[in-house]
C-alpha cells in the first residue's frame, strides 16, 4: 500500500504536474497569439500611436540631461530645426495614410481568413504608395532642411562626406553630423541613398503567399488551432489520473487526490503569470538594457519606453 502511494505520488508530482504546467502555458500562448486582438487590432493600435510616439522621442532629445551620442543629438536637433514634426512628415508624405489604409486593410484580411470569415486567398500589401511617399517633395524639403541645420564640418567631416559621395552610402564611417562647406554634397549623398533604398523596395509584398486551396472554401485556422490545443490537456490528465489510481483504491480518495493535483498545478502557473507581468513592465521600462557607455545610453531607454 505504501509503495503504491509513493509510486502514485511520484507520478503525479514529478511528471503529471510539470506536464500540466507546460500545457497551461502552451494553450495560453496559442490562444493569445491567434486571437483577433493580436492579429489585427494590436497592429492597428500601434499604427495609430506612431505619430505621437515619434514626436515624443524627438521631444525627449531636448533634455540636456539625457545621455546620448553627440552625433545622434546633432542630427535630431537639426531635424527639429526644420520645423517639420515627424507626425507632420508622416501625414504630408502619405506614409501614415498608407499604414492606416493599405496595411490595416491587409491585416484585416489576414484576420478574416484565419478566423474563417472569408475564403482562403493570397493577400499582399501594395508598397507603391510607400515608395511614392518616400520620394514626396515634402520629404525632399525635410532632407534639405536637415542638412542646412547641421553644425559646420571640420576638415575630417568634409572628407567623410566627399568620400561617401564618391564611394556610395554604406561604405566606411557613419555619416558625420555636420554640414560641409558645399551643402549640396551632403544633400546629394542623402538623396542618392534614399533613391537606392526606394529601388530595393518591391512593388508588392505577399503577406499570405503560395496559398493552396483547401477541400473547403473557408477554414477557421485560429478556432481550430485553439480547440486542438485543448487536447493537450489529455496528456497531463491521464498521467495524474494514473497516479491517483495507483495511490488510492477508494473513489473518494481518488477524487480528493485529483482535486489537489489540479490545484497544485495551477498555483505555479498563477505565480509565473505574476512574475511575467512584473518582468514585462520592467523590461518595457528599459530595465533589461545593459548600461554601458560604449554602446548604449539614456536614448535607448527613451526609445524603448515609446515602443
Amino acid at each position: 500500500m505504501i509503495g503504491r502511494k509513493i509510486l502514485g505520488t511520484s507520478l503525479v508530482v514529478l511528471i503529471g504536474l510539470p506536464v500540466l504546467f507546460g500545457v497551461i502555458w502552451a494553450v495560453g500562448l496559442v490562444r493569445a497569439s491567434l486571437s483577433s486582438d493580436f492579429l489585427t487590432k494590436l497592429p492597428q493600435e500601434i499604427i495609430a500611436e506612431i505619430p505621437a510616439s515619434m514626436d515624443g522621442i524627438f521631444a525627449a532629445a531636448r533634455d540636456e540631461n539625457l545621455r546620448m551620442d553627440p552625433g545622434a543629438r546633432a542630427w535630431i536637433q537639426a531635424a527639429e530645426k526644420t520645423g517639420i514634426r515627424p507626425s507632420e512628415l508622416l501625414e504630408k508624405t502619405g506614409i501614415l495614410g498608407w499604414m492606416k489604409g493599405e496595411v490595416s486593410r491587409s491585416l484585416n484580411q489576414v484576420g478574416e481568413v484565419l478566423r474563417g470569415e472569408t475564403s482562403i486567398h493570397s493577400i499582399s500589401i501594395d508598397m507603391r504608395p510607400l515608395k511614392a511617399a518616400l520620394l514626396h517633395p515634402e520629404m525632399d524639403r525635410f532632407l534639405e532642411g536637415l542638412v542646412d541645420n547641421l553644425p559646420p564640418c571640420d576638415e575630417q567631416g568634409m572628407k567623410i562626406w566627399q568620400d561617401r559621395l564618391s564611394s556610395g552610402f554604406g561604405h566606411g564611417e557613419n555619416l558625420p553630423a555636420c554640414r560641409p562647406v558645399e551643402a549640396a554634397v551632403a544633400k546629394q549623398v542623402l538623396f542618392g541613398e534614399r533613391g537606392r533604398e526606394v529601388e530595393k523596395i518591391e512593388d508588392s509584398v505577399e503577406v499570405m503567399e503560395n496559398v493552396h486551396p483547401f477541400p473547403f472554401e473557408r477554414f477557421g485556422v485560429t478556432k481550430a488551432a485553439t480547440m486542438l490545443s485543448y487536447l493537450l490537456f489529455l496528456l497531463p490528465a491521464l498521467i495524474i489520473l494514473a497516479g491517483v489510481w495507483l495511490a488510492n483504491r477508494t473513489a473518494g480518495g481518488r477524487l480528493r487526490w485529483a482535486g489537489i493535483s489540479t490545484l497544485a498545478g495551477s498555483l505555479p502557473v498563477l505565480l509565473m503569470a505574476f512574475v511575467l507581468k512584473r518582468f514585462s513592465s520592467w523590461a518595457l521600462d528599459g530595465g533589461w538594457v545593459f548600461r554601458h557607455s560604449r554602446w548604449t545610453n539614456d536614448w535607448d531607454a527613451v526609445v524603448f519606453d515609446k515602443l
